[in-house]
């Protein structure tokens, strides 16, 4: 049996193919991150006030959220949201903190 590192997988894959699969990778950890936390902190759905319990399982569910909805759904936990932007340019490293 071969095994091949991601590194060469990628490699093998088109660009555009490869996008789209990133994409739909970041899409779905948020869903399962989000449903992972609230799990995590022992909070129900129907603990959440901001929220009914079906909106919050299509908000788990959704492919890409508001950052506003966020910030309601981790107040509703009694948590807040940092954002960190960065520079994408490795020589000139700067970073933005944003706390909400």
């Amino acid at each position: 049996m071969k095994f091949y590192s991601i590194d060469k997988l990628d490699a093998k894959m088109k660009p555009e193919v490869l996008d789209k699969a990133r994409k739909i990778y970041e899409q779905e950890s948020l869903n399962i991150k989000l449903k992972y936390l609230r799990e995590k902190h022992g909070v129900k759905q129907k603990e959440m006030t901001k929220f009914t319990q079906t909106a919050i399982s299509k908000l788990e569910k959704r492919k890409d959220i508001r950052i506003s909805t966020l910030i309601e759904y981790l107040d509703s936990m009694d948590m807040g949201l940092e954002i960190i932007a960065f520079s994408k340019d490795k020589k000139n490293k700067k970073e933005l903190l944003l706390r909400v």
